[in-house]
């Protein structure tokens, strides 16, 4: 079976293919899979395909599409990133992950990058997710995001761009468990070729970051992981993480708080739980607070976090560093908060509160990816170079009668990877989810992440609600990791709480605007 490189995309001409450098020729990473998949015909190819759907329908992996459970779709073959490009990467999401960790202290503490003009005031009030509850609740021993999952796509000339941030409740680390688990079992002979570091360290590091935010003096912390239930799609995480840390995975009934203490219903009896790792979100979570009508949440959960006696990972509010109007200001935080020059870009994108910017994309929209600042699984996205005239018509409409509501992008050609689609190798535009932990003290980045895969030809969405599917994430263990980039600043626990001295107040208008996606 000839393994050939064929660019589909909306440009032909633009996305980075990470296969193969010209028609034929494979990039050095790529040789030995390239070498192995010629010995296979298409048949082959389908029986293994096959088997890694049985083996995650056997084994539950499954997401919930149009209603229906389905095994999650997980491609052949891998997609691999090298030692040297994981150093990069990996430093710039820590770093990341630190700005916005220090934004979020104190954007619910004292506020000083609104009065310093880093951050516009109206941005933060206006915002949908800005949780005034969260104000007053500072975690003691633990950092506010937990757990993120900041989203990565490669440009047209393969360079790593940052495409969002996802600090509220980032999902999927556990298909990048079950994925590696599958291909271990169904093609276990191209790991023979290749050191891949490992990604089961994951349940531990994040039960052990748990563990170190419970509050100040308990010293054998009882944590649970709070799901919403069954019918949630990423129930089967819930599940999975829960079971791999050895704690008691909860519904909303089975806890209860009492004197501003949250207690466990259990078979022997009510037993105390200092730490709730929550997959709820915060207008679901308590409904003497947020949504009166929820069955889902704890009543008094917020009052017991404010006295200091549970902790919530991650914690209220972290969704106003969701907002993707706030992610245009991410590498002014970055300055601003660490003294750092961002080691990874955004994507170029429009604040359309900006009346030239909102008239420049007005113009042009057929060129541009518009989102909603606190859309999540790619819904409402418009593709302009995909969207009919009707559709952008219309969008036009709303962009004038809201524009804080949403952001533009530079339409990227997202990098493409072959992918087993109707029986043949063909390329596909894929984006990547790396997880990192943060422990209060140290952000610890997973070797690999969950790369997501538009299955549709030509399509630029990857969300699994969208109907896109995965690829198991190598992150290659043969060469020496790259040290942390000179003048880079240590991240502390007390980083997050200080403030920079004030600078000027000015922000830079960013220039156009980035590729698509959306999901928590």
């Amino acid at each position: 079976m000839m393994i050939t490189s064929t660019f589909i995309d909306i440009d032909p001409s633009q996305a980075w293919d990470e296969v193969f450098s010209a028609p034929g020729v494979p990039r050095p990473i790529y040789k030995e899979i390239v070498d192995i998949l010629q010995n296979f015909n298409a048949d082959d190819l389908r029986f293994r395909f096959d088997q890694l759907g049985r083996t995650f329908s056997e084994r539950g992996v499954t997401f919930a599409l149009g209603g229906e459970e389905r095994p999650f779709p997980l491609d052949l073959i891998p997609r691999i990133i090298t030692a040297i490009e994981w150093g990069g990467l990996s430093a710039g999401i820590q770093q990341r992950v630190h700005a916005l960790e220090a934004f979020l202290n104190d954007v619910y503490g004292h506020g000083q990058c609104l009065d310093d003009g880093i951050v516009p005031r109206a941005l933060i009030t206006s915002s949908p997710n800005f949780c005034r509850e969260a104000k007053g609740i500072v975690p003691e021993n633990a950092a506010r995001i937990t757990v993120s999952g900041i989203d990565i796509i490669r440009d047209e000339t393969g360079n790593f761009r940052v495409l969002e941030d996802n600090v509220r409740i980032p999902s999927g680390v556990s298909y990048v468990i079950e994925n590696r688990r599958a291909m271990t079992q169904s093609f276990g002979s191209l790991f023979s070729h290749y050191r891949v570091h490992p990604v089961d360290e994951y349940p531990a590091r994040l039960l052990r970051a748990l563990r170190r935010s419970a509050p100040e003096g308990v010293r054998n912390p009882t944590v649970v992981v709070l799901t919403p239930g069954v019918h949630n799609p990423a129930y089967f995480e819930h599940v999975l993480l829960a079971r791999l840390m050895g704690v008691e995975l909860v519904e909303g009934s089975d806890l209860v708080v009492m004197s501003n203490n949250v207690h466990m219903r259990t078979t022997q009896g009510e037993r105390p739980v200092h730490v709730i790792y929550r997959r709820i979100d915060d207008k679901w979570l308590d409904p003497l607070q947020f949504r009166p009508d929820s069955i889902v949440g704890v009543a008094g959960l917020v009052n017991a976090a404010r006295a200091k006696t549970v902790t919530i990972a991650n914690a209220l509010g972290n969704g106003v560093a969701d907002d993707k109007l706030l992610y245009t200001y991410v590498p002014e935080l970055i300055r601003y908060f660490l003294g750092e020059e961002p080691l990874l870009d955004n994507v170029e994108s429009y604040r359309l509160g900006d009346a030239e910017s909102l008239h420049e994309v007005l113009e042009n929209l057929e060129k541009y990816v518009v989102k909603p600042v606190d859309g999540s699984g790619g819904k409402g996205i418009v593709i302009g170079p995909q969207a009919d005239e009707r559709t952008l018509t219309e969008l036009r409409a709303i962009l004038r009668g809201n524009p804080r509501g949403f952001i533009a992008q530079r339409t990227v050609a997202l990098s493409t990877v072959p992918t087993f689609v109707d029986n043949h190798l063909a390329p596909r535009h894929v984006d990547l989810r790396p997880f990192a932990i943060n422990d209060g003290e140290e952000v610890w980045v997973l070797p690999g992440g969950l790369t997501r895969v538009a299955l549709p030809k030509g399509a630029l969405v990857v969300n699994s609600s969208q109907g896109g599917g995965s690829k198991d994430t190598w992150v290659l263990a043969d060469e020496t990791l790259a040290p942390t980039p000179p003048g880079a600043k240590a991240w502390t626990r007390a980083a997050a709480h200080s403030v920079a001295p004030s600078v000027n107040g000015s922000v830079r208008q960013p220039g156009p605007a980035a590729g698509s996606r959306g999901d928590q």
